[in-house]
């Protein structure tokens, strides 16, 4: 399942090559928000793995940013004791212009016409 979130790139870090044949990238964007007349911030981090982690080049920090992420999580057992991990694994980041935050960039799914050959013969 597939998550999106807008805010502003406040951090970008270095490539981190974790083994021979994986590498990874982590960067973080600020989301504020207006909760019952209370502005509340949050940093939101993510992970960029592989071929991914270029893509926070192409943004300065200040930018508005919108980001496509993977929520993962990892179970693993040392010493006898679980330990659990959760990524936001992000795969598509593109810039946001003012006032369009909460709009989807281009057609979304649900803003296509159906094709006009399409009969809409439900009851309902």
């Amino acid at each position: 399942m597939s998550y999106e979130i807008t805010g502003k790139l406040v951090a970008k870090f270095d490539i981190i090559q974790r083994s021979e044949t994986f590498k990874t990238r982590e960067f973080v964007i600020e989301k504020s928000e207006d909760i019952g007349g209370r502005v509340i911030t949050n940093y939101v981090k993510f992970q960029c793995v592989q071929d991914k982690t270029a893509m926070p080049d192409r943004f300065t920090i200040g930018d508005d940013v919108r980001v496509q992420f993977n929520i993962k999580g990892t179970k693993w057992v040392k010493d006898g004791r679980e330990n659990y991990i959760t990524n936001l694994d992000a795969w598509r980041m593109e810039a946001v212009k003012l006032g369009q935050q909460d709009q989807p960039a281009g057609n979304a799914y649900n803003d296509m016409p159906p094709p006009a050959d399409v009969v809409d013969d439900l009851p309902f």
